[in-house]
């Protein structure tokens, strides 16, 4: 992780829902910084250089944030973001300090090309770990560049920077490749489900037409 982002933000004195609606509409973001015992301090901060670091920063953005001039190492826990205009609307942070460790919920980022005919799943994507707040790692990625069939990526075969240990169970199911299934294949699995759980579809309405006419023929 790169050195943190340095903010300045400003104290939030008004609050309530028109207060919020102001705060946006000037382009700004409510946040909220908890943590070490201390009372929640509400803040206000820039929109486009808070948007810019948390992107820059990923899901575990730490900022620097200049309060009434004193630092305050913040570690992004929870993102509001406006369903429609995708504008953060809130921002809560966990107060930290240097050299505290912290626990995270990392991404895992699948790169390269499994052998042909597979298909990889990727059956996390995020692993829990415990690192410095200042040295937390943006992301683990796997390689599955010419994987096989049966090849299993599991949180122990992550590779974990210095100082930081893994908290989840060690042979958690990261990646999985297994076999490519074919359209013929998937409608023959589907159309088995349905019959064991009793599905009936209708006759289309021409195979209908056909046994009419084919019953007044007989006639």
């Amino acid at each position: 992780m790169s050195a943190p982002e340095k903010i300045a933000a400003e104290s939030r004195t008004e609050f309530g829902k028109g207060a919020a609606r102001r705060i946006r509409r000037a382009n700004k973001i409510p946040a909220v910084i908890y943590g070490h015992g201390n009372e929640p301090v509400h803040l206000i901060l820039p929109g486009h250089q808070t948007m810019m670091a948390l992107k820059h920063g990923g899901a575990n953005a730490l900022l620097s944030l200049d309060v009434d001039g004193s630092e305050q190492l913040a570690l992004t826990k929870d993102v509001q973001v406006d369903p429609i205009r995708r504008v953060i609307e809130h921002i809560d942070f966990v107060a930290v300090v240097r050299g505290e460790k912290v626990t995270v919920e990392v991404p895992i980022h699948v790169v390269g090309e499994a052998a042909a005919d597979t298909l990889v799943v990727n059956e996390n994507a995020v692993v829990s770990v415990e690192a410095e707040a200042t040295h937390i790692p943006e992301f683990f990625e796997v390689s599955v560049e010419g994987a096989e069939v049966g090849t299993q990526v599991l949180a122990k075969d992550l590779a974990l920077p210095s100082g930081t240990t893994l908290l989840a169970d060690d042979e958690l199911l990261i990646v999985n490749v297994t076999q490519q299934i074919s359209a013929e294949a998937l409608e023959a699995e589907l159309e088995s489900a349905e019959a064991d759980a009793g599905i009936e579809h209708d006759a289309p309405a021409s195979a209908d037409a056909e046994a009419d006419a084919e019953g007044t023929d007989s006639e």
